[in-house]
């Protein structure tokens, strides 16, 4: 099992940080019913004022060629385009457990 953890920094007011990220997280927590190879899905929003980072999510797949299969799949890639004009910065990191 490979879990792919990803945190995201959003530029923009708060209030426009935190209406993409909202959105963004229900995109994504629809997607373990529609892409096969995700067995799980997990999104956290900051809730940390003296922190940077706006989101981060953890993603449960079988492989670690699922994670390509996962972040190449149209319904992810749907989903990365919500924050995509206000994406500031990502950081990823894929292990084996």
């Amino acid at each position: 099992m490979v879990k792919h953890i990803v945190t995201f920094k959003l530029r923009g007011s708060e209030e426009e940080r935190r209406s993409a990220a909202e959105r963004f997280r229900d995109a994504l927590l629809a997607l373990p019913s529609r892409i096969d190879v995700l067995e799980s899905m997990e999104v956290g929003l900051n809730e940390n004022p003296a922190e940077d980072w706006d989101v981060v999510l953890t993603a449960t797949v079988p492989t670690m060629a699922d994670v390509a299969t996962y972040s190449k799949h149209p319904d992810h890639v749907a989903a990365a385009a919500i924050i995509a004009p206000l994406r500031e910065s990502r950081a990823c990191v894929d292990y084996t457990v």
